[in-house]
């Protein structure tokens, strides 16, 4: 174990270890990297990390979450696209036995193949600009995962756990719930990261169902559906499916299902549930 103070969750470590590299940082990557061992602290509590887990962390950067993972998992495989990173990564992960660098594109990995069929825990602070795509990739790909522990937007993670009929709510509320129970277990300020961003963040903990919570005959048509209903917000249900461009049913197809379901025809797709979205998309299912 390395000694609290000279880890990278130290300020003036991180300061060090970025100058001895000469690291620069690139904006396409966003990195910014974690320099607060409180925040860290909640992170490994959340994602309650033990020596019987495997660990995927995305994203390590310099290390910083990594060294606290080693310390509780069994193993750990950090992914880095930056290969800038890699040598910062092999001496600052040096001490521990149970990490594997890997230096490839979150999205381009065979994750199965990397960590095998076990189950695992996935832990990150991901670049704002690609949260989405990573955390759906995840879950749509089926990857064997207990839960996903990840640092993003405030603005994210207030929308992924948002309820029906409330600012946040959209598509990717109803997506992620319908893969996982999502849990904010703390907000993160600018001040905890180097360089700062401009906005809050917040640690999600998405703990995944071992079925969905809703059986639907069509998976991608029921996300096809929510898509169109959340492409036009403040439009009725029915104005969105005919708009999307992708979807062909004709307005009496889709006022019957509604109806089927007892909905009314002019329903907003924000007031519903991901209930009443499985109901609705195995009505057009039969129609079909």
């Amino acid at each position: 174990m390395i000694d609290e103070s000279k880890k990278l969750s130290n300020p003036q470590v991180t300061i060090q270890t970025i100058r001895k590299y000469h690291f620069a940082f690139q904006k396409k990557f966003g990195q910014n990297f974690l320099i607060d061992s409180h925040v860290i602290h909640k992170i490994m509590e959340a994602a309650e990390i033990t020596k019987q887990d495997v660990v995927l962390e995305i994203g390590p950067g310099i290390g910083t979450m990594t060294q606290y993972l080693a310390e509780q998992a069994g193993r750990v495989y950090a992914v880095e696209i930056d290969k800038n990173l890699i040598p910062v990564l092999e001496e600052t992960l040096a001490p521990y036995d149970n990490v594997t660098i890997v230096n490839q594109d979150i999205l381009k990995v065979d994750i199965p193949k990397l960590v095998g069929e076990k189950k695992i825990k996935i832990v990150a602070n991901l670049p704002y600009y690609i949260t989405t795509p990573i955390i759906m990739g995840l879950f749509e790909n089926h990857i064997p995962a207990e839960a996903v522990t990840v640092m993003v937007q405030k603005e994210v993670a207030e929308r992924m756990q948002a309820k029906p009929g409330t600012k946040d709510y959209g598509a990717l509320s109803l997506a992620v719930q319908y893969y996982a129970s999502p849990y904010i277990a703390a907000n993160v300020p600018p001040n905890c990261f180097i360089p700062r961003p401009n906005v809050g963040s917040a640690v999600i903990k998405l703990t995944a169902y071992a079925s969905p919570p809703v059986s639907v005959i069509d998976e991608k048509l029921m996300f096809r559906l929510i898509r169109a209903s959340f492409n036009q917000r403040r439009k009725t249900l029915v104005n969105g499916i005919r708009n999307s461009g992708e979807l062909s049913f004709t307005k009496e197809e889709v006022e019957q299902a509604l109806s089927a379901v007892g909905l009314s025809p002019n329903v907003r797709g924000e007031t519903m549930s991901l209930r009443q979205f499985a109901a609705f998309s195995d009505e057009l299912t039969k129609r079909m």
